[in-house]
C-alpha cells in the first residue's frame, strides 16, 4: 500500500519484470536484468484487488517497462473492472501501444519518465533508442486529455546544466506537470557508484526548467 506512487489516492503498485531500457542507475536492477526470476502473478494480484475493493483507490502498474508484457491491456482492464483508477508508469518508448491503451480509456494518470535531453538520451537509458519514439509518447500523453506527469530522476555523472536546458525547451510545453526527483541509491543499481546532487544545484535545475514549465516541482526532495 502506497500514499506516494498515485497522486492524492491509496494505492497499491504493481511491479512487471523486463526492461528494453538499461539506465545504469536503475534502482530495480533485479525486475530488469532477470525478468525470469518473477513470477506471473497475475490471479494473484487479481484475488488481491477483489478482498481490498474499498480499501484502494487505485493501482500502479510500474516495472521495469509495463508495454513490454503481452497481456498488459487484458491486466489493466482486468484492473479497471474491479472499479480501481489505474496509474501507469511508462519510458515512453512503444507510443503505438501507448496509444492504444490512451484511445481504450483504460488509465486514469500516465507517469513518462524523461530520462535527459535528446542528445544525452542514450547516457541516461543505457541504450540507444528511437527518440522520435519518445517525443510521440510525450505529445500523446500530453493531447490524451487523462492526468499525466513527466519526471526526471536526476544523477550526478549523468545529468548537466544544458540537459535541462533542453528539455525545458525541446520537451516540454508551459501547462506540463512535471517533477525532478533526486537519485537515491538502492544497493541494487544496474552500475554502481552512482549519486545524487546537492540541494543547490537541484534548486539550478528547477529554476532553469521552470522558465518552460512553470508547474515543475520537487519530489521526494
Amino acid at each position: 500500500m502506497t500514499l506516494l506512487d498515485y497522486p492524492e489516492h491509496i494505492a497499491c503498485t504493481v511491479f512487471t519484470g523486463g526492461c528494453n531500457f538499461r539506465c545504469p542507475f536503475c534502482h530495480n536492477a533485479g525486475l530488469v536484468l532477470s525478468p525470469s526470476d518473477n513470477q506471473n502473478m497475475i490471479s494473484e494480484v487479481i484475488h488481491y484487488l477483489q478482498k481490498r475493493k474499498g480499501l484502494l483507490d487505485g493501482v500502479c502498474i510500474t516495472g521495469g517497462e509495463p508495454l513490454l508484457q503481452a497481456d498488459i491491456f487484458d491486466f489493466i482492464q482486468d484492473v479497471k473492472s474491479l472499479g480501481y483508477k489505474v496509474k501507469l508508469d511508462t519510458n515512453g518508448a512503444f507510443p503505438d501501444k501507448l496509444e492504444k491503451i490512451l484511445s481504450l480509456g483504460i488509465v486514469d494518470y500516465v507517469a513518462m519518465d524523461i530520462k535527459s535531453s535528446i542528445k544525452n538520451y542514450h547516457i541516461a537509458s543505457g541504450v540507444n533508442i528511437s527518440t522520435d519514439d519518445v517525443m510521440k509518447s510525450i505529445q500523446l500523453i500530453r493531447n490524451s486529455g487523462i492526468d499525466y506527469e513527466f519526471r526526471t530522476t536526476t544523477v550526478k555523472g549523468i545529468h548537466t546544466e544544458e540537459d535541462f536546458e533542453l528539455i525545458g525547451s525541446e520537451l516540454l510545453k508551459e501547462q506540463d506537470k512535471y517533477f525532478i526527483q533526486r537519485f537515491v541509491d538502492s544497493g541494487n543499481t544496474i552500475k554502481q557508484g552512482f549519486c545524487g546532487f546537492e540541494a543547490e544545484e537541484l534548486h539550478k535545475f528547477l529554476g532553469i526548467i521552470q522558465k518552460y514549465a512553470p508547474l515543475a516541482k520537487f519530489r521526494g526532495i
